[in-house]
């Protein structure tokens, strides 16, 4: 997905709004899991979510998604922010994030997601990852369902 970085999206320091990236994050990563589960899909999580670069006004935004691993309705999807400069030509990596979806049958319900067919090495390395991911995830969501 590509974004113009217009007047609307700049905060009072020159750079774009944290929240309109974590939008734009948002709408890219649901892409990807709706293509991948052909089904509508709702935002469960974001988890580590990384600014490392700022993003100035006339940029250009470009977010890659790609499901990294799937559950019984469940999906990750990783997603890699890269902004350029129009000027010079320059890329630079700005943020990071992943992202749990959930697959929605057309009750609402959710509903089962197919398997990843897992073919490059990149691919097999981010799933890798990933299952490690979940593992923390699904821990620490059952330590808040304690407390709460």
């Amino acid at each position: 997905m590509t974004q113009l970085v217009l007047p609307s999206h700049i905060n009072a320091r020159g750079t774009i709004f944290g929240g309109t990236v974590v939008s734009w994050i948002d709408i890219a990563a649901a892409i990807a899991a709706q293509r991948h589960s052909n089904s509508d899909v709702v935002t469960a999580s974001i988890d580590q979510l990384h600014f490392v670069a700022p993003v100035f006004m006339g940029w250009v935004v470009n977010l890659k998604a790609s499901v990294n691993f799937v559950s019984r309705t469940s999906m990750e999807v990783g997603v890699r922010v890269d902004a350029e400069n129009p000027r010079t030509g320059e890329s630079f990596h700005t943020s990071s994030a992943y992202l749990t979806f959930v697959a929605l049958d057309l009750a609402g319900k959710p509903k089962e997601v197919p398997a990843l067919l897992l073919e490059s090495s990149d691919e097999i390395r981010r799933h890798k990852e990933a299952t490690q991911r979940r593992i923390h995830r699904v821990a620490e969501r059952n330590k808040y369902q304690k407390r709460a």
